[in-house]
């Protein structure tokens, strides 16, 4: 089988090594516009604060190593036609301009994704860049050490990790963002406010309700930023306004959805069944809402990019889908996220409401502890958990990893209200805080008259019985 991979980073990357794991006599060529493959971008942050002191060792693989592997990598080539019908593509060479045709048994689609670039005059200045790869990484890097006063556009993951790395920096730091909430995927506004106030507490000016028109520059060499709440001036600023997915090659060729996304069934397979899209290329199968989604992580390109791999034989293994669970350090605290917020799940239609858990991880007689926040969502009218958000001092992103399950396995909150955890005081109290948050749903369920169905179940039997 002839395999053609078009994009290397997380998916496709994955998807090669899959096939070349199980199948080391298949074919593969690997087609990539840049001269590396696999870079983290989630750790662009983690190196402008200096916790990683080289940008290089964000890359988990490499070209070499995938040649290695058995693929035949070729980087600097952009494909810049594809033909389904004859399952054909046109590929051009970046640095000598030759155009040369390749043809495929199997397609997958992992092309990745690239910064929203909005419609904003001006965003072709010298002073504002985009982050997502990198070179992009790089280039940024090299212009924040120059300039004292950094201004970032958009507080999603990648513009808040970016604002707290650069506050830790001794920079001075504004965050616009167009919403009067951040995170708003991951988080409800209560906890927003929360991030938005140690942000704060730690010298960055945090701009909400703020839509960027323009970016001119000024007689001083300053940015001047004007927004719907006034202007501002920086001396650089930096795009993070999201992600679009890179899929004008196969447009009306697959079915996608309204962001361009290539939609996939159960074996990440597109509409034409020798195509597979994985990765930021394609929408994620969200279980919360039991809908396709647009959920541009690294979590769901990795896994998406294997089952490829593996599903280009035949139909082996399901696509589980995604919670979209997360989670990022902000100055100290852990903040992670699974499933649907409060907001999310009424917009959904769904009949759902929250409990929100204050108090500490582990039991105030030890020798230390710190606050926790949990918000747990949950549907009325199944008590199917649908997602909570965390934030604490301590680390319990590993506790969003919990929820997930729970939410993948469709539990219910009694169920996890007596889910057996373990008890020790020097990680939790007897009844963990995670069932202690599904109680408190349960009692308010209760307390409505909502009772749990069981019982319910066994109060009509009795009824009839009588």
């Amino acid at each position: 089988m002839k395999v053609i991979i078009v994009g290397s980073t997380h998916a496709g990357t994955n998807a090669a090594l899959q096939i070349l794991r199980d199948h080391p006599e298949t074919d593969v060529t690997i087609y990539e516009r840049h001269t590396t493959v696999s870079f983290l971008s989630c750790g662009i942050s983690l190196f402008l604060d200096g916790q990683v002191k080289h940008l290089e060792d964000m890359f988990y693989s490499s070209p070499e190593a995938l040649v290695e592997a058995g693929a035949k990598v070729l980087t600097r080539r952009n494909v810049i036609k594809i033909d389904s019908e004859t399952k054909s593509l046109e590929i051009v060479d970046m640095d000598t301009g030759d155009v040369s045709t390749d043809t495929y048994d199997k397609l997958i689609m992992a092309t990745g994704s690239t910064v929203t670039v909005p419609p904003i005059f001006g965003i072709d200045e010298e002073k504002v860049l985009m982050c997502k790869n990198y070179d992009q990484a790089i280039a940024i890097d090299k212009a924040a050490k120059g300039n004292k006063r950094i201004a970032i556009i958009g507080a999603g993951y990648i513009g808040t990790e970016l604002a707290e790395s650069y506050a830790r920096t001794g920079h001075d730091v504004q965050l616009i963002q167009s919403r009067d909430i951040i995170l708003n995927h991951y988080v409800d506004k209560e906890f927003s406010d929360h991030v938005v106030s140690i942000l704060e507490d730690h010298g960055v000016k945090v701009m909400l309700n703020s839509r960027v028109t323009s970016f001119t520059g000024d007689d001083n060499g300053q940015l001047v930023i004007e927004s719907t709440n006034g202007d501002f001036t920086a001396d650089l600023a930096v795009v993070c306004t999201g992600f679009v997915p890179n899929t004008e090659l196969l447009r009306g060729q697959v079915d996608m959805d309204r962001h361009g996304a290539i939609i996939i069934n159960d074996y990440v397979q597109a509409s034409n069944p020798d195509i597979f899209a994985c990765g930021d290329a394609s929408v994620v199968n969200f279980n919360p809402t039991g809908k396709p989604a647009y959920t541009p992580l690294a979590t769901n390109a990795v896994r998406q990019g294997m089952l490829a791999g593996i599903n280009i034989f035949g139909n082996i293994q399901k696509y589980m889908g995604t919670q979209a669970t997360s989670a990022m350090q902000i100055f100290g605290r852990t903040l992670a996220s699974t499933g649907l917020t409060i907001d999310h799940a009424l917009r959904a239609g769904i009949d759902a409401d929250q409990v929100t858990f204050q108090g500490t991880w582990r039991p105030d007689y030890m020798p230390s502890t710190d606050d926790l926040t949990i918000n747990l969502v949950y549907n009325r009218e199944n008590r199917r958990v649908l997602g909570a958000q965390f934030l604490s001092q301590h680390e319990v992103a590993q506790s969003a990893n919990a929820i997930s399950i729970a939410i993948q396995n469709r539990n219910t909150i009694d169920d996890l209200a007596f889910i057996d955890m373990l008890f020790n005081p020097n990680f939790d109290a007897p009844f963990n805080y995670l069932n202690i948050v599904a109680q408190m749903a349960v009692e308010k369920e209760t307390k409505r008259g909502n009772n749990h169905p069981r019982l319910t179940a066994g109060m009509d039997e009795d009824s009839e019985n009588v």
